[in-house]
């Protein structure tokens, strides 16, 4: 038979047709493990493009609205100048540009409109979010995930078109970036349902603290790309990820396998090996066979909100992703436009600077995944990394300035402690909540869990940037107190689940004593 001749409609339209053809050439079927690497390695691609196309905007800010005339770049057409110079003009590729940045944002009110870009983008992307959990849980996956990778990459680029086609109305790119949020939607929500569907439990925590490393290296990726593409217009700037993650929607529909039913994947091929210490190697996050039936109903996103701890982690992440995107969007603007030891960087090199700060994100990510499974303590884990982060925050606004290796090494310790805890509740979080105990009769709930926490946080994230447009025109000194305020309650947000968590730690602690101290059963 020929790789596209299948038996059932469900694996036609289910199998991609890039796994069909890898099979057919193989001429034999894909084990269960190597599913779940080309699940991982898809979505972790997927969703570095989808925060690549995200991180261009901060990049591009400066070039839009250098804010002050006296404030330029010196270029050296034979070695990259790393600092800004005052009073002289800025110079890209060897010619001599003006400083008067890109109508409508270089007024007076430039910094205000960005932050209004942001709060935009942000706002459609939350309220889309919602939506978009709810139909990831209804539609198949990988087409969801296609339209909105390239919906992504076409209005991305749009925004970049009005460089060339000289468009200077504040509402076509506040419009353009509204559609790009809304397809930016359907990202998250999809990706963590498809990982969820293909891992159990075991180790999710660290394995998803390392695949969650895509939302960092989007942003360095988007980062870089953005800060060179910014000599050859800051059109470019966007147009490049928009074509990359477009092409990216193609690799997810030929590549993709939503769920191991969509492929035919027998879950058996995970554990040919027995277990080692009581690892949960055989538990999936979906249901059974027995309940396949079920499966055609998806929890309801009322229902999705009474699930014990759904609530207090997506209040938690409100102000999480407040103090995290607020660094996304205004920390290439906040280095470019403050002195480090008495020197400014250029633009672009900002750009490049601010990518410490998702490094450390990484690292962040990993430890706290790798902690909140050692523990068996997501709600400690993630409060404990809160809280750190306020004297990392306060330590980086009062010292990051006394030069390039102190900021470097305070963004990065920065880094650690707010995007760790981001990223476990993104995560490993959103996983173990969706399959939760209360969901027996709905297992269909990953998508529309997941979209009620990261909509709920992503809410915080557009009001962050927003206020930031306004609060940094007064002061940057009461921009890093407002992120400080939101760690603080983001932390206290969880103390209900710490409680449950230590009262659990204790018992079990009580219990492990008691048997050690019962005396052995004697024979009779």
């Amino acid at each position: 038979m020929g790789p596209f001749s299948e038996n059932s409609v469900r694996d036609c339209y289910g199998k991609p047709l890039g796994i069909r053809f890898i099979e057919h050439i193989k001429r034999s079927p894909i084990s269960f493990r190597t599913h779940q690497s080309i699940v991982l390695i898809v979505t972790f691609l997927t969703y570095t493009c989808y925060h690549a196309n995200r991180k261009t905007t901060s990049v591009v800010k400066s070039t839009l609205d250098p804010s002050s005339s006296e404030v330029g770049l010196r270029f050296d057409p034979w070695r990259r100048a790393y600092f800004l110079s005052p009073h002289e003009g800025r110079n890209v590729s060897g010619l001599l540009v003006s400083d008067s940045g890109w109508a409508p944002f270089n007024g007076s009110d430039g910094t205000e409109l960005l932050g209004d870009l942001d709060v935009a983008f942000l706002s459609v992307y939350a309220v889309g979010m919602y939506f978009s959990g709810q139909l990831g849980d209804r539609m198949d996956l990988r087409i969801f995930l296609t339209v909105g990778m390239i919906g992504t990459g076409l209005f991305t680029s749009l925004f970049g078109v009005g460089y060339w086609a000289n468009i200077h109305k504040f509402y076509y790119f506040l419009l353009v970036q509204m559609a790009a949020g809304l397809f930016q939607s359907t990202g998250w929500p999809s990706v963590v349902a498809v990982v969820g569907n293909w891992f159990g439990k075991s180790k999710r925590g660290l394995i998803m603290g390392i695949w969650n490393a895509h939302t960092s290296v989007g942003n360095i990726i988007g980062s870089l790309i953005a800060s060179a593409m910014l000599s050859y217009g800051w059109g470019w700037s966007f147009v490049v990820p928009g074509l990359i993650i477009a092409f990216m929607g193609l690799v997810v529909f030929l590549f993709l396998p939503v769920n191991p039913e969509s492929v035919g994947a027998d879950r058996d091929d995970n554990v040919n090996s027995p277990k080692k210490n009581g690892e949960e190697v055989r538990e999936p996050l979906l249901s059974s066979d027995s309940e396949n039936k079920e499966r055609e109903h998806a929890v309801g996103f009322i229902e999705a909100w009474k699930i014990p701890g759904v609530a207090p982690f997506a209040f938690c992440l409100f102000f999480a992703k407040l103090v995290a995107y607020t660094f996304l969007y205004w920390l290439p603007y906040y280095i470019s436009h403050t002195a480090i030891d008495g020197k400014y960087l250029s633009s672009a090199t900002a750009g490049d600077l601010s990518t410490l700060f998702d490094v450390g994100g990484v690292i962040g990510g990993i430890l706290a995944g790798h902690i909140s499974d050692r523990l068996d303590a997501r709600a400690i884990t993630a409060a404990s990394f809160m809280y750190c982060a306020i004297p990392a925050l306060y330590l980086y606004r009062s010292y990051g300035s006394v030069s390039l290796t102190v900021n470097i090494i305070l963004m990065f310790i920065t880094g650690i402690f707010v995007n760790g805890p981001y990223a476990l509740i993104t995560t490993a979080v959103s996983a173990d909540l969706g399959t939760h105990t209360s969901l027996k009769g709905h297992p269909r709930a990953l998508a529309t869990v997941t979209a009620i926490i990261d909509g709920t946080g992503s809410i915080g994230a557009a009001i962050g940037p927003l206020l930031t447009g306004y609060i940094s025109t007064e002061s940057w000194g009461a921009v890093f107190m407002m992120l400080m305020a939101a760690a603080l309650v983001a932390g206290l947000l969880l103390t209900k689940l710490i409680v449950a968590e230590v009262a659990a730690k204790i018992e079990e602690s009580r219990a492990r004593r008691s048997s050690r101290s019962r005396p052995p059963a004697v024979e009779v």
